[in-house]
């Protein structure tokens, strides 16, 4: 990325029109406003290549009990979970993003529709893809019933400029060989990424080896269903033969590096993916899994946990991993021509990180600020397809404490906190 330490940036409706050096600011530029940043550092938005925005009612619930899962979000999902939920929950995370400079997300959950519409009046710029999965869930009532939903789905949002519709089957092992082909070619009809969980689970791994003698990914390509259009979620447990597979058809990689290492899951081989040449961009998971949307932290815990793991504090520079939040994580949603770098022609999703706040001094060398001492408290102001979404740290068209509002009452409805309070005291 091009650095200018006094720069100028000229927004145009949507898009860049044009950025440079200050000293080199044209003046024949009619302006209708002028921003002064203030010393702040300024960066294409972030784009978080994994989550589920509906579970922000999960958070901190039952977060350090085995089989999690199954002990207390699986029932509660089938319990409370409804249309209503879903978006007062969408809308709220999207605001957490927002406000932490998030400004593209990929996300996987159930009833997407009312996702969509929660990320459209927020004027985000988001995937939304509905789960398939081999039970009844909460908006179908029979297994694989996805398939369906995100066929009447998919229609819905072509051409819009912010919104884009998709399908995420759950993970291999929860889906039937022909669902998974079935959501390949939809993905293909529509031209738009397709999501999957893929080698994330211990018994996942274990289960294609002894049924199979393959890996997931192995398995995934002999039905033919890997593509640059997958962007597989986690790829903790890759063999040789995996990243090779996946650099040969161009898969791409949504790494949580966040909710991987606090479920004692493992430490992906992202240093290896990215010499072989997979794209790779970070993602939180769910609020649920990671307890955060924002990127900040995981920048962090991408650093500390691979240069450990690696034994090596040189690897990854702060550089590299700026680029994996941002550039490659546009990659990943094959957005790249249009979002993930501050460049003319280019939609004009940008957030100013203030360094005004005692964390933000000295800076020698801005991407080590950004990796190692900013925080989403930093995020001053955020920009999406020029529309400014936040400013001073505040939601521009939105009041944090409505949505939040919105969201307790649509948890008390549905009787979400006392439900969960008796499943903690059943599994204590």
């Amino acid at each position: 990325m091009e650095q200018f330490p006094d720069g100028y940036l000229v927004i145009d409706g949507t898009t860049i029109l044009e950025t440079g050096a200050m000293d080199s600011l044209p003046k024949d530029i009619p302006f209708d406003t002028c921003i002064d940043a203030k010393g702040a550092i300024l960066l294409p938005g972030m784009v978080n290549t994994h989550t589920h925005i509906g579970m922000i009612p999960f958070r901190s619930l039952g977060d350090d009990y085995p089989d999690r899962l199954r002990r207390f979000l699986f029932p509660l999902e089938n319990e409370c979970m409804n249309e209503k939920l879903a978006y007062s929950s969408g809308k709220y995370a999207i605001a957490e993003m927002q406000l932490a400079g998030v400004t593209t997300f990929f996300d996987m959950y159930y009833f997407e529709h009312q996702l969509a519409i929660a990320a459209d009046e927020m004027h985000s710029r988001g995937l939304l893809a509905e789960t398939v999965i081999d039970s009844v869930t909460v908006d179908v009532s029979e297994p694989m019933g996805g398939m369906q939903y995100a066929e009447r789905f998919l229609p819905k949002w072509q051409g819009n400029d912010r919104i884009q519709a998709t399908v995420a089957p759950h993970a291999p092992y929860s889906n039937t060989i022909e669902v998974l082909q079935e959501a390949n070619a939809l993905s293909q009809k529509h031209d738009v990424p397709w999501m999957m969980h893929v080698s994330e689970m211990d018994f996942e791994v274990e289960k294609y080896r002894e049924e199979r003698g393959q890996t997931p990914i192995e398995f995934l390509e002999e039905i033919g269903v890997l593509s640059p259009r997958l962007v597989a979620a986690h790829c903790i447990h890759l063999s040789d033969h995996d990243i090779e597979l996946l650099k040969k058809y161009d898969v791409k990689v949504a790494h949580c590096i966040g909710a991987n290492t606090k479920s004692a899951k493992g430490v992906a081989r992202v240093r290896d993916l990215l010499a072989a040449g997979v794209v790779v961009g970070l993602g939180t998971d769910g609020p649920s899994s990671g307890n955060t949307l924002d990127l900040f932290s995981q920048m962090r815990m991408f650093a500390n946990f691979h240069k450990t793991h690696l034994q090596e504090r040189s690897a990854f520079p702060a550089e590299q991993i700026v680029k994996l939040a941002t550039i490659g994580g546009a990659k990943v949603l094959g957005m790249a021509e249009h979002i993930g770098s501050i460049e003319a022609g280019k939609q004009a999703d940008i957030i100013l990180v203030e360094t005004d706040s005692v964390n933000m001094f000295p800076i020698f060398d801005p991407y080590s600020a950004l990796v190692y001492s900013a925080n989403a408290g930093n995020v001053r102001d955020v920009f999406i397809a020029g529309k400014q979404v936040v400013a001073e740290k505040k939601l521009v068209d939105f009041d944090i404490r409505q949505l939040r509002a919105e969201l307790a009452e649509a948890m008390e409805q549905c009787g979400f906190q006392s439900k969960a309070l008796s499943a903690i005291e059943r599994n204590i």
